[in-house]
């Protein structure tokens, strides 16, 4: 007793060192952290708990089997996210039992329930967990963490499915649609995707696909949209059928958010590639079929401390234009691998040391550069894809995300890329041209001071004059429902805001939050979409891009959870 005694003062004595915050402000702020920087970190896994193997602790407080299980749902939703599957540690600290166990129960409960400025939530005080679930996750973390099982080739092909053979689809486009205007819309908790017309604004097919859909991609030729969902599922969808048909299915994990074809001269449309967060490994793919065909694991050592990481998760991938290579980025590793696929018996791989917790990232304008974010280093990896080395690392703001960014030519620095940051209101513009710019390349020639922080996206077009920042985890309300837009020919004057989720006419009052401007093919469109819950009204608005007025509103009963949009054609180009 007087031992616990003892690590609920310490626990205490810590708290009282932290910067002073009211009852009341515990309520929907966490000190130190911003709000927007925690809901980003908060993301649940999509693991479940039934399917994770168990391993109690004899030192550790007991646990009762009802208790776990609960334990494991919290965590997995919760905490996972940040502190990883293994509780190895990702942003977030470790949480394995050399750690908890010392610390003891009181300790962590003090912990759990306020939180830390470095970032932890304080889970009690806001009313996230319960007295009793915090109590609970403290006895949970002092024993082994529970293992998901691991997904190779045999359990890859158990789940696919080719519902259509390459011989029996058609050799000539069989409809009359526009498919390079056309949008693949995600449409976040129904689990499907929306094919909207960028002509009529029209939805022309809903699409059943796996859970939380993070990305949508086409292959070099245009022909097949491949999307992701967050529980590692694959569709593959061929948009030359008289109705655009899912003609190949497969999971390749527990976890996921990444997929690409290959784009290389000569292997168009031959591979796809996707990237796990559980396992921690990608998969090569036949690009007809989505039979997988290699599996690469990516556990290894960290770039700085040359420490082994057990979880290091694959986040964007982007295939390389120069070579018959996929660029795959390495989270907590914090490495970008250059995966040769011309001999998948003999791969050749180059390994480049860039910076820890790797996110997204995309080309600069001549597309022989890949601008990587390092969002927890607060870093732009610059990988040159035909020297096959980093050719730069760049110090931006607090946490960029800038999605694949925005290129546009500066009036005094020539081209740049640009992205903005989840931590902070700025948006760091980079010099991209080596040849005719050298002072300027590869470093931040100008910060712009946009709305806030909780950006997740950032765009513009060629042949747009406009740039777009969205706020969508602001938590600020007017902020996350509009949009910043900057004139790129005058950047001083600063930014004017868009209420674009009044523009929606939406009448219920549900979040509303804008989120990622994407240009129809002529670039003379920008779509957002405004996003409420599952049981909401949602909406896509469509803005004209030279007069930034309200040019549609599209609202359909199967807008559910509308988040992000990819334009066929822009997406198979790269234009962004």
């Amino acid at each position: 007793m007087q031992s616990r005694k003892l690590a609920l003062a310490a626990g205490l004595s810590l708290l009282a060192a932290l910067p002073a915050f009211t009852w009341a402000q515990s309520k929907t702020m966490h000190p130190g952290t911003p709000e927007e920087e925690i809901r980003y970190k908060g993301a649940a896994v999509p693991i479940k708990p039934e399917d994770v193997k168990e391993t109690l602790s004899p030192k550790a407080p007991p646990v009762s089997p009802q208790e776990f299980a609960r334990a494991k749902q919290i965590y997995f939703e919760r905490c996972a996210g940040c502190h990883g599957v293994l509780r190895k540690g990702a942003t977030g600290k470790p949480l394995t039992p050399d750690i908890t166990l010392p610390k003891g129960t009181e300790y962590l409960k003090v912990f759990i329930a306020y939180g830390s400025p470095a970032g932890m939530p304080n889970w009690q005080t806001s009313g996230e967990l319960s007295e009793q679930d915090v109590d609970l996750m403290a006895r949970f973390l002092q024993h082994e963490p529970p293992t998901p099982p691991e997904f190779g080739l045999k359990e890859m092909k158990a789940t696919w499915k080719l519902l259509v053979p390459p011989e029996k689809r058609p050799t000539k486009k069989m409809n009359n649609l526009n498919l390079e205007n056309m949008f693949s819309v995600t449409l976040r908790d129904a689990g499907e995707i929306a094919l909207i017309d960028g002509d009529t604004k029209k939805i022309t097919q809903i699409v059943k696909t796996g859970y939380a859909v993070h990305i949508s991609r086409i292959s070099a030729s245009g022909r097949y949209l491949f999307v992701i969902g967050r529980d590692a599922k694959i569709d593959m969808i061929d948009l030359w059928t008289p109705t655009p048909t899912t003609v190949a299915e497969i999971k390749v994990g527990l976890e996921a958010r990444s997929v690409e074809t290959s784009k290389y001269k000569g292997y168009e449309d031959k591979l796809a590639v996707a990237g796990t967060y559980w396992p921690p490994q990608f998969v090569i793919m036949k690009g007809d079929t989505l039979e997988p065909v290699k599996i690469v694991g990516t556990r290894g050592m960290t770039v700085d401390t040359q420490e082994y990481h057990p979880e290091p998760r694959v986040a964007a991938i982007v295939a390389n234009h120069h070579k018959p290579e996929f660029v795959v980025n390495v989270k907590e590793t914090g490495k970008v691998i250059l995966a040769n696929y011309a001999d998948l018996n003999n791969m050749k791989f180059t390994e480049i040391a860039a910076a820890r917790f790797l996110h997204d990232g995309g080309w600069e304008s001549t597309q022989r550069y890949v601008m990587m974010a390092a969002n927890q280093s607060n870093k732009i990896s610059v990988i040159d894809t035909v020297e096959g080395k980093q050719a730069a690392l760049v110090d931006v703001g607090k946490i960029p995300h800038p999605g694949r960014g925005a290129n546009f030519v500066h009036p005094k620095f020539g081209p740049v890329w640009a992205t903005s940051h989840l931590g902070d209101e700025t948006v760091s513009l980079i010099g991209t041209d080596p040849k005719k710019h050298p002072k300027q390349a590869w470093k931040v020639v100008q910060t712009l001071k946009a709305q806030g922080g909780g950006s997740l996206f950032i765009k513009t077009h060629p042949k747009s004059k406009n740039l777009w920042v969205d706020t969508t985890l602001n938590p600020e309300s007017a902020i996350s429902r509009s949009i910043a837009v900057f004139d790129i020919n005058n950047l001083d004057k600063g930014f004017v805001s868009l209420p674009i989720a009044e523009w929606a006419g939406i009448k219920d009052d549900g979040a509303k939050r804008v989120l990622q401007p994407e240009y129809n093919k002529a670039g003379d469109e920008v779509w957002f979409s405004v996003w409420s819950a599952k049981n909401q009204e949602s909406a896509i608005v469509v803005v004209d891009d030279k007069t930034r007025k309200l040019k549609a509103v599209i609202k359909d009963p199967r807008l559910i959870t509308p988040t992000g949009k990819f334009n066929v054609y822009n997406t198979q180009k790269d234009v962004y």
